[in-house]
């Protein structure tokens, strides 16, 4: 067994101690790490399935794999004394997942490369029966279908089968439906265009339940699914800044010869990349996941405190005025969406923290963040209420309106439980499991906003 028996040997002692297990679970535990270990999985791998299995039925266990799966992926992992080959990065991967190779690897991107060709291809349908483009084709199906590739593309790798599959495939069915059903236009129609912002939220919650595949109820399969989010969108964003400036420069190249490239570039190109580029990007953080997804934590670190600081300076001229947050319509969707990126930030540092430290400066730093967000979400919320008392409901109030009170539970209890980390009444980990548990809410959020508003308001 790569490692060596002492290597396991602190391993289940480590366990035992978390875990407070009796001897026959260490058997048992032995048993099934030597068994994952001779079908070719590192120890480290081995260990952590056979742990996640006995955890099935025992909290205690369940926990300790949760801590330890979180290490093993970044957050200050064992090693194994033998050279192995490095962890899968999520924990649903780790059942179905053979040891990593060259083969694999390129067997991967095959798949995302077949798969982002053929998002590419579907995206640029509207050009090939009507030339002058279908806005509303791209706005009723384009991220269905690009999303639905990519949910498709972690179901294959996690080896999803059967019933997983049709309840994976659902929402993406259903989204279909609706949004091609609605006679909605986009544009002209603001509960539309509440559903085209939406959508992307309801289906990228589905594609995490393919990302963790068999493990979504898990707290370490959802904080893998937040960190590869934050990888994923760093590394897509610095794709799409270098295909931007390539356009520019092929635009201009061929505008110097007197070729009009626009047309094409616009119009085919760009649309066609930039869908393919969701793929080619899952596949990067997949492979290079340590490397990429590095950079959000750095991210999250350096916005966090001016995101901090930006708050209080306004609760601090609030205070001083004394004047509320205005019933305009503009500033009240600008506070929702610093409120957004509040929750954000909160989400990937509470899933980039290693949950078993001592409370720091920058928790404290966090737990200011988190308390003024309230606040202003609180007034934020006093505005909607305002502005519905003197105009009634409308498709964009009502939805501000729910996002403001969704937030609002969301803070108020992260500022309860970092609370009591601080104060040191209570684990960091209590924390971690209510911010991943919380996830499917926007989901259903989203999808509410999808598929009850557009009736609800009459296509309006």
């Amino acid at each position: 067994m790569a490692g060596g028996g002492n290597s396991l040997d602190e391993r289940v002692a480590e366990w035992r101690r978390s875990a407070g297990a009796d001897a026959s679970g260490e058997e048992e535990l032995r048993a099934l790490t030597a068994e994952l270990a001779e079908s070719g999985l590192s120890l480290n791998e081995a260990f952590l399935i056979a742990v996640g299995r006995i955890g099935e039925r025992d909290a205690a266990s369940r926990e300790f794999a949760c801590g330890y799966a979180q290490r093993l992926w970044g957050r200050g992992a064992p090693q194994d004394s033998a050279p192995q080959d490095s962890a899968p990065q999520d924990l649903a991967s780790l059942d179905s997942a053979p040891p990593h190779s060259d083969r694999g690897e390129r067997r991967e991107f095959a798949a995302a490369l077949l798969l982002a060709v053929a998002a590419g291809a579907l995206v640029a349908i509207p050009n090939v029966f009507d030339p002058i483009g279908d806005d509303a084709w791209y706005y009723r199906n384009a991220v269905v279908v690009i999303l639905g590739l990519l949910a498709g593309y972690f179901a294959w790798k996690r080896a999803l089968s059967g019933v997983r599959l049709l309840w994976l495939a659902a929402p993406f069915a259903v989204a279909l439906i609706f949004a091609n059903a609605y006679p909605y236009s986009f544009g002209g129609s603001a509960s539309g265009d509440l559903a085209f912002l939406h959508l992307p939220i309801a289906l990228w919650i589905a594609v995490g339940a393919a990302y963790a595949g068999r493990r979504w109820r898990e707290t370490a399969a959802r904080i893998a699914f937040v960190r590869f989010s934050g990888g994923w969108f760093v590394a897509y964003v610095l794709i799409a800044l270098g295909g931007g400036a390539l356009t520019g420069v092929t635009s201009g190249m061929f505008a110097a010869i007197d070729v009009d490239a626009e047309n094409f570039l616009f119009s085919w190109a760009v649309p066609s990349g930039a869908a393919g580029a969701v793929l080619i990007t899952a596949w990067l953080v997949e492979t290079w996941g340590k490397t990429i997804e590095q950079a959000a934590p750095i991210l999250a670190r350096v916005f966090t405190p001016l995101v901090a600081a930006a708050l209080l300076a306004f609760l601090a001229a609030m205070a001083w005025t004394g004047r509320g947050v205005g019933a305009d319509r503009d500033v009240l969707i600008a506070f929702d969406l610093l409120l957004a990126l509040v929750l954000g930030l909160l989400i990937y540092v509470v899933a980039s923290r290693d949950p078993d430290a001592p409370p720091n400066a920058f928790d404290w730093l966090s737990a200011g963040l988190v308390a003024s967000a309230l606040v202003v979400d609180a007034a934020a919320l006093a505005g909607v209420a305002s502005r519905i008392s003197d105009f009634g409901f409308s498709p964009n109030k009502t939805a501000a309106l729910g996002e403001n009170l969704v937030i609002l539970a969301n803070l108020g209890w992260s500022a309860l439980l970092y609370g009591r980390f601080l104060l040191r009444r209570g684990s960091f980990r209590a924390l971690e499991r209510w911010q991943t548990a919380y996830l499917p809410v926007y989901g259903a959020w989203a999808a509410v906003v999808v598929i009850v508003f557009p009736p609800l308001f009459d296509y309006a």
